[in-house]
């Protein structure tokens, strides 16, 4: 029994698009080749969306899942497998869209309610599988429908709350679903609109002034706000002026507030009613004529000199009759100088301040605008300094100057000077800085500053500033007599020296060991020193070199040099001496040795080859000395000589032996 799949297929009864609610039958077909006639038992599996919804066994060679009624839920990706003695085969993929949802079903928990309590309604979509979304509106006459959108995830039904505004009479209530689909969204129908009635718990309140709502200053203005309450329970009544609460009460049904009226109280009143969340209000406007206009406070001078009259006075125009007073401002409060419309004093600098005047009618004050007063006292004169003390600068950095007025009022203008030239022009308390970045070698001195303020004294200049430029040293050098090679015991003088920097200077001679030593400092009002160093020794062998600086305070260092300490002419020929005399020495008794032994008839066997077969060469620096076997042969011939003409009463005489003491060298010589 041999068998194969040829192909599995999935189709739709009667289409790919149904209608919500009609009939769908999703069919699985398998196509099966056989060698003979044999009975085949099939598993069939219907998927939709990846999941398991349908699974049969049949020898015949179709499936049929049956969906009597189909829902917008039954919407998705259907495919089947059919597996048959070991083998399986699958279909491809068909999408199958059911049109339209079912209606859904609105509820409402109150059918009659009171202005600021809650309706809770109920939306539910029968039969519909979530994901869902729905949508609840509140209807009200004349005006748009106010839509609540509430996503639910695990159930086909959704509930809110709608809270009752004042003006809500008559409500209507709806609702209708939407679930997500592969074109897009599908909205079900609108459910049956839930009608509720809004009854008002208290009404509009009642807002009225006596005598008039249009009064006068001086008057004596009243409000009443009234309302009708269905139940006294936490009402409260409010009156309001802008955003300030003038008077309330609780658990009442009226309100009264009175006072006296100024050209202040022209404005819009509110009167609120509020229990729980509802809240009505009504507004009045109220306009309060001016008695008199406000005072105007004037002065004979804003600015003076200290101890000059000064006369304010007070009015209002077209009014006499007032009481005046004339204050100070101050941030502590006011203080009543004169119950006059009249003040007049010689002022101080204490009496610089703002001042107002105020007029009282009928119980009304009112009060002018404040006047300024300045009082000067005059500068004195100014100071320049330099901000760092010394009255000096370096070549090329800034100069900080100030300049300062102990006495004064301020504002005072100061004025900086570069000889004659204006550099800045600073407003200030009682001091003034400028900063001098153009620094030359010709800057040194002129500076001076101007103070004024407006006192009618005029202007204070202050004396000259004379600031010194110090110019940094450059180009330290050092050098030595002798140069290089000192002998032992000699002097030697070092030269350090500068290419320019503003005296005094200080020099520093160093020589370089494992660390710096300091061997001599000196300070000169010159670009150079020179250091004689005595007695030079073996141990002053070394690299040397010297650092200048002045008040620029920057250290400048040579190059080093070196020194090499030798040894005196007359000490190498000390050393010299004592070499050829320990020679000759060697030769004399070397002489004296030979002589002694041919003496005895033996032979002088003891003397070197070298020394009986070469004459050594004289010596330039010494006429009368020779070494070497010439020397001998010639005493030899001579000796000889001698004896041949003596003859034997020379054989029969004795040498004679002299000691010979060498006296030291002198060596200052």
């Amino acid at each position: 029994q041999v068998f194969t799949f040829n192909r599995v297929e999935i189709r739709v009864q009667p289409s790919v698009e149904v209608k919500n609610g009609a009939p769908m039958s999703i069919i699985c077909h398998a196509d099966i080749s056989k060698n003979t006639d044999f009975q085949l038992k099939h598993n069939f599996t219907i998927f939709k969306d990846g999941k398991l919804v349908f699974m049969t066994v049949s020898d015949k060679e179709d499936a049929r899942y049956e969906i009597p009624v189909a829902r917008s839920s039954d919407t998705g990706d259907y495919e089947c497998t059919v597996k048959a003695d070991g083998k399986l085969s699958f279909s491809n993929s068909i999408y199958v869209w059911v049109a339209g949802m079912t209606k859904p079903i609105l509820t409402a928990d109150k059918k009659e309610v009171l202005e600021g309590e809650v309706v809770k309604l109920r939306c539910e979509l029968p039969e519909e599988v979530p994901p869902l979304e729905f949508f609840f509106r509140k209807i009200k006459t004349n005006s748009a429908p106010k839509e609540k959108r509430v996503p639910e995830q695990n159930q086909n039904f959704s509930e809110v709350e709608y809270y009752v505004e004042e003006g809500d009479n008559i409500l209507q209530f709806d609702c209708f679903g939407k679930r997500q689909v592969r074109s897009g969204w599908e909205s079900s129908q609108h459910s049956n609109k839930t009608l509720v009635t809004v009854k008002e718990p208290f009404i509009k309140p009642t807002l009225i002034t006596r005598p008039s709502s249009n009064v006068t200053e001086g008057d004596q203005i009243e409000f009443e706000c009234s309302t009708v309450v269905a139940q006294m329970r936490d009402i409260e009544i409010i009156l309001q002026k802008n955003r300030t609460i003038l008077n309330s009460v609780r658990d009442k049904k009226f309100l009264k507030y009175s006072t006296v009226a100024t050209q202040e109280d022209s404005d819009e009143y509110l009167c609120k009613v509020e229990q729980g969340a509802v809240s009505k209000t009504t507004k009045l406007n109220v306009f309060v004529s001016e008695l008199f206009p406000k005072p105007t406070l004037s002065a004979s001078m804003t600015k003076l000199d200290e101890n000059k009259d000064l006369i304010l006075s007070c009015g209002v125009n077209g009014f006499r009759r007032a009481n005046f007073s004339i204050v100070r401002k101050s941030s502590s409060g006011d203080t009543l100088l004169k119950n006059s419309r009249v003040l007049a004093i010689k002022v101080n600098v204490n009496d610089t301040g703002s001042y107002t005047c105020k007029a009282e009618v009928k119980g009304i004050v009112k009060e002018s605008k404040p006047v300024r007063i300045n009082v000067y006292a005059p500068v004195s004169k100014p100071t320049l300094s330099v901000v760092s003390g010394s009255p000096e600068v370096v070549l090329g950095k800034p100069l900080q100057l100030i300049c300062h007025s102990v006495m004064g009022t301020p504002p005072i203008t100061f004025t900086f000077y570069k000889g004659d030239e204006v550099k800045k022009n600073v407003t200030n308390d009682t001091y003034a800085m400028f900063l001098d970045e153009d620094i030359g070698l010709n800057d040194n001195g002129g500076y001076k500053c101007d103070a004024r303020n407006n006192h009618s004294s005029g202007v204070k200049t202050s004396n000259i500033l004379n600031v010194t430029v110090i110019v940094p040293i450059r180009d330290a050098s050092l050098g030595s007599v002798p140069y290089g090679e000192v002998e032992v015991g000699s002097d030697t003088a070092f030269l350090c020296s500068v290419k320019e920097g503003s005296w005094p200077i200080d020099f520093k001679f160093f020589k370089k060991t494992d660390h710096e030593v300091l061997l001599h400092e000196v300070r000169e009002y010159s670009d150079k020193t020179i250091w004689h160093k005595k007695t030079m020794k073996r141990k002053d062998t070394g690299t040397y070199y010297c650092m200048a600086s002045n008040r620029a305070s920057r250290d400048v260092r040579s190059r080093p040099i070196t020194i090499s300490v030798i040894l005196a002419a007359w000490q190498k020929g000390v050393i010299a001496a004592f070499v050829l005399t320990a020679i000759a020495g060697a030769g004399a008794v070397t002489l004296w040795w030979c002589l002694r032994k041919k003496k005895k008839g033996n032979e002088c066997c003891a003397l070197a080859p070298n020394l009986t077969n070469e004459k050594l060469t004289r010596q330039p620096s010494d006429g009368n000395y020779y070494s070497g076997s010439g020397y001998i042969e010639d005493n030899e011939n001579h000796i000889k000589s001698t004896d041949e003409s003596k003859g034997p009463d020379l054989e029969s005489a004795e040498v004679d032996y002299t000691e010979v003491e060498v006296s030291t060298l002198d060596p200052h010589r």
